[in-house]
């Protein structure tokens, strides 16, 4: 797994959390549920998997803060609605 790491309301790849090579990025929203927006994969990371990578570390995320995920961003909605294991993580 490629090295992630937690900044302000985001996991990302990179040197720089304001110019990362991948990230995905989070607002808090009410009670227990955290908004997931945006998705953001660099062209030398793209085919590597890093996308489902940053999917899986914000879920782990959630999951030990006992939060519920509401997935605006596309890619993220379509990989929770498909992967079993995420979906008791779904803000309904």
């Amino acid at each position: 797994m490629a090295n992630i790491v937690k900044g302000t309301n985001k996991f990302y790849i990179g040197e720089d959390e304001a110019n990362p090579l991948a990230e995905i990025t989070f607002q808090p929203k009410s009670d227990g549920v955290i908004t997931v927006d945006h998705t953001y994969v660099s062209d030398e990371l793209r085919g590597q998997g890093i996308a489902g990578q940053l999917v899986e570390v914000i879920t782990s995320y959630a999951r030990e803060q006992n939060l519920k995920i509401e997935p605006v961003c596309s890619y993220v909605q379509s990989k929770m609605e498909k992967t079993e294991a995420y979906q008791d993580l779904i803000a309904k």
